[in-house]
């Protein structure tokens, strides 16, 4: 805008109204910034980066879109994983808007070529980072639907976490929380079993702001909810660490 107005006013009051125009231009540059950076709320606030927007509508259809491949990963579809989605998205949308959304992916996309390059390329730039992983979390979610996540399965999380970005560290956290093992909880934590008391008491601190519910404050209920299963399996882990070493 700026440079806009330097240019009329140039071409109407020569030097004086390029300056004059200059600086009615970054004025309005700042309006129209401060507007995009502070307007809007509930998904407006969720979704606002740099790169754009994301409506509500295209994400739930997007989100179900990254669902069905996790579904369909290790090629068989379980009645479990389907209502698991259902359910998610009942209670985030409400019953009449998630079935519009499941129409709709039905009639548009279902038969089409789901490209998780694409659909993470889409979304990364215009979705916050705690917002990418409480994505992963509810596909974690879905493919743990039957009680058993697959390698197949477990293989296109990672590609999809790979794709919207999401720190390697971040992921393997996220997949302990669904995989039972000897240093889980640090796994958890994102230390190494050999972590001094401080290290863990800090590295505690760290995951609880990162995936405190607050984060999320301006989602709906079930995504609230997922953040609060992250949040808690965080607490989890530290006291069993703390109870492990006597803390």
């Amino acid at each position: 805008m700026k440079w806009i107005g330097a240019i009329l006013g140039f071409f109407y009051m020569r030097f004086g109204g390029a300056i004059l125009g200059f600086i009615i231009g970054s004025i309005l540059d700042r309006i129209f910034s401060s507007s995009s950076k502070g307007g809007g709320g509930g998904f407006g606030k969720v979704f606002q980066e740099q790169k754009g927007e994301v409506s509500p509508g295209d994400f739930e259809l997007n989100l179900l879109s990254l669902a069905s491949l996790v579904i369909k990963a290790d090629g068989k579809v379980t009645q479990k994983e389907m209502d698991y989605v259902r359910l998610y998205f009942v209670q985030a949308y409400g019953k009449e808007r998630a079935n519009a959304t499941f129409r709709t992916f039905n009639e548009v996309i279902k038969d089409r070529e789901i490209s998780v390059p694409r659909i993470c390329e889409y979304l990364r730039p215009r979705v916050r980072y705690e917002v990418r992983l409480q994505i992963l979390h509810f596909l974690f979610n879905i493919s743990n639907a039957d009680g058993h996540v697959s390698e197949a399965e477990l293989q296109v999380l990672l590609s999809i976490s790979q794709n919207l970005r999401v720190a390697h560290s971040d992921f393997e956290s996220i997949k302990a929380m669904f995989f039972k093992s000897a240093d889980d909880a640090y796994k958890i934590l994102e230390i190494e079993k050999s972590a001094s008391d401080s290290e863990v008491k800090k590295a505690y601190r760290t995951m609880a702001k990162k995936y405190h519910p607050d984060k999320l404050q301006h989602m709906d209920q079930a995504y609230q909810k997922g953040a609060q299963e992250k949040f808690n399996k965080v607490q989890e882990a530290y006291e069993r660490i703390q109870k492990e070493r006597g803390l």
